[in-house]
C-alpha cells in the first residue's frame, strides 16, 4: 500500500519488561520526521525523550509495561495518516506523540478523532489544533503559532520593529504562523508591508530575500522552521541584509538550528521557546543523560516536550488503570502537570497544555562558554499569558 513503506523502518522498543512478555499495558507511537529537514529537532531525539520518560516513570511504577514504536511520516500528510490508521487498527497503539509538520499533525488529528485515540502534539505548531480543529482526545503540548507570535512578534514591535515583511513556508504551519504574527504586529501598532511564500525544503532563497529586502520593512519575519530557517538566515547573512539595518525574526527557531548556524551567523536573533537545557539543575541533569544517548547533542524543546507529555500520560494511565482515551484524557485535564523540565502547568479544556514560555536572544561568540551555550534569557512569559485565551480559539469543546 502506498504510504506505508516507512513502517518497515519503524523501530519497536520495549522500554519496560522483556520482549517475550505478554502484550504491554500501554503502547505509544512516536510519529515524526526521522530523515528530513525536521529530524534534528525531533527525530530519534524524540524517541529518546519518550524512552527516558518511561524509564523514569517505572522507578515508581516498576510493574508497568510500555512499548514504544516509531515511524517516519516523511512530512507527508497521507503517509502520516496511513501510519496512524495502521497503528490504531492493527498494532494496538494507544497514543501517538510528537508529529512535527502541521499538515501531518492535522491529518493524524482527524484519524485520532475518528478512532477515539489520544494524540499529543509536541512538534507540530498550528494553533488550529486547539482552535477550530480541536478534538476530545487531542493535546497540544510544547508550543504553538500563537505563543510564538506573541512572544517574538510583540517583543520586536516594542523594540521599534514596527514594519514587517514575511518570508513564509507554503503549508499549514507557515500560514498559521504568518497569520498569528501579523495579527500581533497590527494589534501592537505595527504594519505588515507584504509577504512571500516559499516551498518546504527550499534551497535557494535569493528571490524571496530580494523581495523582503526591497520592502524596506524593519523586520523580516521568518515564518518557517528547521532547514528552511537555517538556509534563509545563512543566505540573508550572505546578502548583507542585517548589515543594511533590517532585522531577522526567527519565529520558530530551535536549539538545533542555532547550533547548525553557528553563533557568528545567528547572534542577536530573538526567539521564543518553552525549554532550554541550561535553565536549572533539573534541565541540565536531563540534558546530560540525553546527550549520553545522542552523541553529545542537547535536547530541543520538542524532544523535551515528548518527555514531559509522555510522563503526564503515563501518570494518567496508572491513575485510571485504563488505556481508554476517555478516562485518561479526563484525568490529564483534571490534574496539574509537574515535571523537571516544564515545571508546573495544566491541560485546558481545549487540549492546550499551558506552561511558561521564554524569550531568548542568541549569544555572540564572545559570550558563549561552550558549544551548546547559545541563549541568554530576555524574559519569562507566564503560562497565563503565553497561550491564546481559552475563549478566543473557537474550540467547540469549550463551553461558553
Amino acid at each position: 500500500m502506498v504510504g506505508l513503506r516507512p513502517m518497515v523502518a519503524a523501530c519497536a522498543l520495549f522500554v519496560a519488561g522483556s520482549a517475550a512478555a505478554q502484550s504491554p499495558f500501554v503502547k505509544i507511537g512516536v510519529l515524526n520526521d526521522r530523515t528530513g529537514i525536521y529530524a534534528d529537532f525531533a527525530g530519534q531525539g524524540s524517541v529518546v525523550g519518550a524512552q527516558m520518560a518511561v524509564e523514569d516513570f517505572r522507578k515508581t511504577h516498576p510493574d508497568m509495561k510500555v512499548e514504544i514504536v516509531a515511524a517516519d511520516h516523511q512530512n507527508k500528510a497521507d503517509v502520516g495518516s496511513a501510519i496512524a490508521r495502521k497503528w490504531y487498527d492493527e498494532e494496538g497503539v494507544d497514543m501517538i506523540v510528537d508529529v512535527p509538520n502541521s499538515a501531518v499533525a492535522l491529518a493524524v488529528n482527524a484519524v485520532s478523532r475518528e478512532k477515539n485515540k489520544v494524540i499529543i502534539v509536541s512538534g507540530g505548531g498550528t494553533s488550529d489544533l486547539t482552535g477550530p480543529q480541536c478534538a476530545p482526545y487531542t493535546i497540544h503540548w510544547t508550543f504553538d503559532t500563537w505563543s510564538l507570535a506573541h512572544g517574538t512578534g510583540s517583543a520586536l514591535v516594542k523594540q521599534g520593529g514596527d514594519t514587517w515583511f514575511f518570508l513564509t513556508a507554503d503549508y499549514a504551519f507557515g500560514h498559521a504562523l504568518e497569520r498569528d504574527t501579523a495579527k500581533v504586529v497590527v494589534e501592537s501598532g505595527g504594519k505588515v508591508l507584504g509577504a512571500v511564500r516559499h516551498p518546504m525544503a527550499a534551497t535557494d532563497f535569493a528571490s524571496f530575500l530580494v523581495q523582503a529586502q526591497g520592502s524596506k520593512a524593519k523586520v523580516i519575519g521568518l515564518a518557517n522552521a528547521a532547514g528552511d530557517t537555517i538556509n534563509a538566515v545563512k543566505q540573508a547573512s550572505e546578502f548583507g541584509i542585517t548589515q543594511g539595518g533590517q532585522k531577522l525574526a526567527g519565529l520558530l527557531v530551535f536549539l538545533s538550528d542555532v547550533h547548525s548556524l553557528g553563533l557568528k551567523v545567528a547572534q542577536g536573533l530573538v526567539l521564543t521557546e518553552s525549554f532550554y537545557w541550561d535553565q536549572n539543575e533539573a534541565t541540565r541533569a536531563f540534558a546530560k543523560r540525553f546527550g549520553e544517548r545522542m552523541n553529545g547533542r542537547m535536547p530541543t524543546m520538542v524532544q523535551a516536550g515528548v518527555y514531559s507529555a509522555v510522563t503526564h500520560y503515563l501518570k494518567a494511565v496508572a491513575a485510571t488503570k485504563s488505556r481508554d482515551a476517555t478516562p485518561v484524557v479526563a484525568w490529564m485535564k483534571a490534574n496539574p502537570t509537574v515535571d523537571p523540565l516544564f515545571g508546573k502547568g495544566e491541560v485546558r479544556a481545549d487540549g492546550r497544555h499551558i506552561h511558561d514560555m521564554y524569550l531568548f536572544e542568541v549569544k555572540s561568540p564572545a559570550e558563549s562558554r561552550g558549544e551548546w551555550d547559545v541563549y541568554k534569557t530576555l524574559a519569562t512569559i507566564p503560562a497565563a499569558e503565553a497561550f491564546r485565551p481559552l475563549s478566543d480559539g473557537g474550540c467547540p469543546l469549550v463551553k461558553s
